[in-house]
């Protein structure tokens, strides 16, 4: 399988390349990456980001990916438009592809082999969660106007793993029609394609907000208290 991770975001929210930030002595995306070349189902790697750290990007993906195969390619101004040149630069021979959030450095290598299995047997899956906070609807000033129902709700994580042929169908009519998705599995609901979801138990959250890189660095460093010392200063 290729993993298209996508990092040509911006970090607007977060006020900081976010994905350069320092997490157990790296920095995140160099953990998004070797999370993910841990996996054994995984052969290679696409790397998606802007194009003034193209060549940043090719040194230290190829120093976390573990020997396996590295691309990186510029990404577009949209998500979408990033995953589409992804998906364009897979190798030939590649039967399944995974999309990956480059802020996501925590997923865990049996997670991204448990969705694999899944979309071998759907041909689409998504490592997800369900929802177990009370959710309310707001409107524009913050006040509650409803409650919403959880029951059946679950939170999207990455990766999301698919039939390469299916995932290029689906981001080719994406492209074609102009209209925006957040993400794969979306593409592939336009299809009418079925989406499985892979319930992940494990922390796998998105650093989006400062504090995020706090939690990360415990939660890292709670997985790894018993193991060598994986990341060097």
């Amino acid at each position: 399988m290729n993993v298209i991770i996508v990092a040509a975001g911006a970090s607007r929210r977060m006020g900081f390349d976010k994905l350069l930030a320092p997490l157990a002595g790296r920095t995140v995306l160099w953990h998004s990456i070797r999370s993910l070349a841990l996996c054994p189902e995984v052969s290679s790697i696409t790397l998606v980001t802007r194009e003034s750290f193209l060549t940043q990007g090719r040194v230290l993906a190829e120093s976390a990916a573990l020997g396996k195969a590295v691309s990186v390619v510029r990404g577009g101004a949209e998500r979408h438009l990033s995953v589409w040149a992804g998906i364009q630069a897979v190798e030939p021979g590649v039967s399944y592809v995974g999309v990956h959030d480059a802020a996501r450095p925590l997923i865990s290598p049996s997670a991204v082999a448990g969705c694999l299995a899944l979309a071998r047997l759907n041909g689409a899956a998504i490592c997800a969660a369900p929802v177990v906070d009370t959710i309310k609807r707001a409107d524009a000033c913050a006040r509650v106007v409803e409650s919403v129902d959880r029951e059946g709700l679950w939170a999207m994580q990455t990766p999301q793993i698919f039939e390469l042929s299916l995932l290029r169908e689906a981001y080719l009519q994406v492209i074609e029609s102009g209209v925006m998705v957040t993400d794969e599995g979306s593409a592939v609901q336009r299809l009418g394609k079925p989406v499985a979801l892979f319930h992940n138990p494990d922390w796998n959250f998105k650093i989006t907000l400062p504090p995020d890189l706090a939690l990360a660095e415990l939660v890292w460093r709670a997985r790894n208290q018993f193991a060598p010392e994986e990341c060097p200063q």
